[in-house]
């Protein structure tokens, strides 16, 4: 690990967060992954073979992916280059494949590892191909996302996929002894603090060893830290976002709900939040479209395209400018009278399809492009709305075995009440041709 202190201009003596500091130097120091790495499992039995394929390493934040990656290339004799798809370009690829054709025509393998793989689009991945085949390269690819869903085909059926688990109880209060042993003393906490540091942690290691950080910091000799005592340390000092766990989701939450009740000042602080915290803009953004559908609806129709054209302005500007245009769409969706009317419509109208099956459209709604379709009565006794006086011709277009059925009910709030106006409009020509 002095090397890389070194490459980044830093002494041995600098200070160092404690989560580098305990590092495993071994893969058998891991913890919490003994079904990838202990006797038998699945890489142990790679590497005792002499070999290493490429493959991706899918789990949580805080589990050791990035440790795994690089003792591995230290147990298989690979020079360890890493990138990022988050901060990598085209022109970064191209410099690392160089330096790796460079290594393998002198005889030495490089282990390539490309942590958020995922971030990376199709035709990105798709670059990695002709290397890995040629084995110019090993690739360990890490996500925090299903491979399923977020990676080419192409690649995942030349790199085998292995789960990583969160880290349970024991294998944190692992970590945390050896934090102690790193500090030379015991953390200042009762039994019941300790066990609530443990599940606060919520399976990240990297996280355990923040918080084990925090309360060595408190003074020394002071009294057992009690449980609600610790809660009120760590809400002062820890990182309060973490977009890979629940409270990618808590926020996410916060934020629909905020604008649902019309609160744009506390949705203004959770999309700020998210972002402060290095959420994709992206995900938010589809959050608030789908908020402009769902909470807004047609109480405000210039919700849904100003939502759009949002995500357009920050796929257009990127980042920083991009997210003007978000905090501008929060606050317009924040401040817009809300209905959920056509939503639930919709969701009453699907329900009633699967329940009513198969059922025929009216002969009247059917084209008869054909002779034999006539012959069969498509078409028959449809009137074309136009060519009526009214421009309302009150025909049925529910199955005819079916009867008619009223499933959207604007509000009386923006305007959903000039909808409302205009669906009394048509039951009422209805009712008269009827």
């Amino acid at each position: 690990m002095s090397d890389l202190f070194a490459s980044a201009g830093l002494e041995k003596e600098a200070p160092r967060p404690l989560a580098d500091r305990l590092r495993p130097a071994k893969l058998s120091d891991v913890v919490g992954q003994d079904h990838l790495l202990g006797v038998g499992a699945p890489l142990r039995r790679m590497l005792d073979g002499g070999r290493l394929s490429s493959l991706i390493l899918w789990g949580p934040p805080g589990v050791g992916k990035t440790t795994i990656a690089r003792l591995l290339a230290v147990d298989a004799k690979l020079e360890f280059e890493q990138i990022s798809a988050i901060f990598s370009g085209v022109a970064d690829l191209r410099k690392v494949f160089e330096r790796a054709k460079a290594r393998r025509a002198a005889g030495k393998g490089t282990l390539l590892f490309v942590d958020e793989i995922h971030r990376f689009n199709k035709a990105q991945q798709d670059g990695f191909l002709p290397h890995v085949e040629a084995g110019v390269i090993t690739l360990v690819g890490a996500t925090t996302e299903n491979p399923s869903f977020e990676l080419n085909a192409a690649l995942l059926s030349r790199a085998q996929v292995y789960t990583l688990k969160r880290l349970d109880d024991d294998a944190i209060e692992k970590l945390l002894k050896r934090a102690e042993a790193e500090e030379g003393r015991d953390l200042p906490l009762t039994d019941e603090a300790r066990e609530v540091l443990r599940n606060m942690a919520d399976g990240d290691g990297r996280f355990s060893l923040n918080l084990a950080e925090e309360v060595f910091a408190e003074p020394v000799g002071r009294t057992p830290i009690e449980p609600k005592e610790l809660a009120s340390i760590i809400q002062r000092r820890a990182p309060i976002y973490d977009k890979g766990q629940e409270s990618h989701y808590n926020l996410a939450s916060a934020l629909q709900k905020s604008i649902r009740g019309s609160d744009v000042d506390a949705a203004l602080y959770w999309a700020a939040r998210m972002l402060v915290g290095g959420e994709d803009p992206r995900f938010i953004l589809r959050r608030l479209v789908v908020i402009a559908s769902e909470d807004i609806g047609n109480a405000d129709p210039q919700a849904l395209p100003l939502a759009i054209a949002a995500k357009d302005s920050f796929e257009f500007l990127g980042q920083p400018e991009g997210e003007i245009a978000i905090g501008q769409l929060v606050a317009y969706l924040g401040s817009a009278p809300k209905s959920n009317r056509s939503h639930i419509a919709f969701k009453q109208a699907k329900a009633v399809a699967r329940e009513t099956g198969s059922l025929a459209p009216p002969p009247h709604a059917m084209n008869a492009p054909t002779k034999l379709m006539k012959s069969l009565g498509y078409s028959e006794g449809y009137v074309y709305d136009h060519n009526t006086e009214d421009g309302f011709a009150g025909l049925n277009y529910f199955p005819p075995d079916m009867s008619r059925e009223k499933f959207y009910e604007p509000t009386q709030f923006g305007f959903d009440k000039e909808i409302a106006k205009r669906l009394e409009y048509w039951e009422r020509k209805r009712r008269d041709k009827d």
